[in-house]
């Protein structure tokens, strides 16, 4: 099973306040303890809402949308992808992190769809299409 740990946006993340040395290492040695555990598939801090965009359907038309972005608490400020046998591992890992932010934070633990998720719907043709999208093949037209 596939989860994706979401680290929640605090102020100071919105306010683009770098983390300290210290919470570097803490966080480079947890990080080396999910890659040598054979867990962690990927995981990146991510810059402000300020210097993203989100882009609003509604039909046929899209709208960009410059940040920052209000709501703090519903931003992403990093995440993990990693590889576990159940959400109860997953959250095992997650109690095992550093506190992300100064003072008070949130982690947010969600788990990824798999192919076998969808039944009837992902037809052998679209299974085909996303196994040679992961493999890194271009898709047939």
């Amino acid at each position: 099973m596939r989860f994706m740990i979401i680290v929640k946006a605090s102020a100071q993340s919105e306010a683009g306040v770098m983390p300290s040395e210290q919470l570097l290492t803490d966080m480079g040695n947890f990080n080396e303890e999910l890659s040598k555990a054979g867990v962690l598939l990927a995981g990146e801090g991510l810059h402000p809402s300020a210097m993203g965009a989100r882009v609003i359907f509604s039909g046929s038309d899209r709208t960009v949308v410059d940040g920052p972005f209000s709501n703090t608490q519903d931003l992403v400020a990093g995440f993990w992808l990693i590889k576990v046998e159940s959400k109860e591992e997953a959250i095992k890992w997650v109690k095992r992190c550093p506190n992300p932010m100064p003072g008070d934070s949130e982690i947010e633990i969600r788990q990824v769809f798999e192919s076998e998720d969808f039944g009837a719907a992902l037809t052998p043709d679209l299974k085909l299409q996303e196994e040679r999208m992961r493999a890194g093949t271009k898709l047939a037209v």
